[in-house]
């Protein structure tokens, strides 16, 4: 599950160029979203489990499609100012996790139906995402440096792709 996290997490470096404690700040962040999300998807699965399988998907494609829109947009714009403040802080690095983890919250959500021990398995996701998202960070920066703006549109365009396999797995689309 993590392997999405770090597609995005590949991307973000790429337009950032992180240093290793702001790479492990982006660790942590994903992981502790990707480790919750399956806990709220659990809950959710125990009271609602119809509902959350519902909706899951077309929240993931926005936010995937939101971010990834604006990562190209950002990486194509003529000019940046350097000045302005950045609007890609805290709140994208969220967003961009939340994207990514929604898939979680509905393996949660059919985790309940199992009768698993959530806390384990939400630790190991936990754990798994912060690793590959704190390497993926550090990976686009150096593939940022060298390919810049190629490297953010291809992350952008990443980040719309697994928000549309989402999308469509879940329509019934992809076998």
């Amino acid at each position: 599950m993590s392997t999405d996290a770090f597609a995005a997490a590949v991307g973000r470096g790429a337009s950032r160029r992180p240093s290793v404690a702001k790479a492990m700040r982006a660790g942590a962040v994903f992981g502790i979203i990707e480790a919750l999300t399956p806990v709220i998807g659990w809950m959710l699965g125990i009271l609602a489990a119809s509902f959350v399988q519902q909706v899951d998907h077309w929240i993931a494609f926005s936010l995937l499609a939101i971010v990834g829109g604006k990562m190209i947009i950002d990486a194509i714009a003529v000019e940046k100012v350097e000045t302005a403040p950045a609007r890609s802080g805290l709140t994208a690095l969220i967003a961009t996790a939340v994207g990514t983890s929604l898939d979680a919250a509905a393996i949660g959500v059919g985790l309940a139906l199992i009768g698993v021990n959530i806390w384990v398995i939400a630790a190991s996701i936990g754990f798994t995402t912060f690793v590959f998202t704190t390497f993926g960070m550090l990976i686009g920066g150096m593939v940022g440096a060298r390919f810049g703006r190629w490297a953010e549109i291809a992350g952008g365009v990443v980040l719309i792709g697994i928000g549309t396999v989402i999308l469509l797995d879940h329509l019934g689309y992809l076998g």
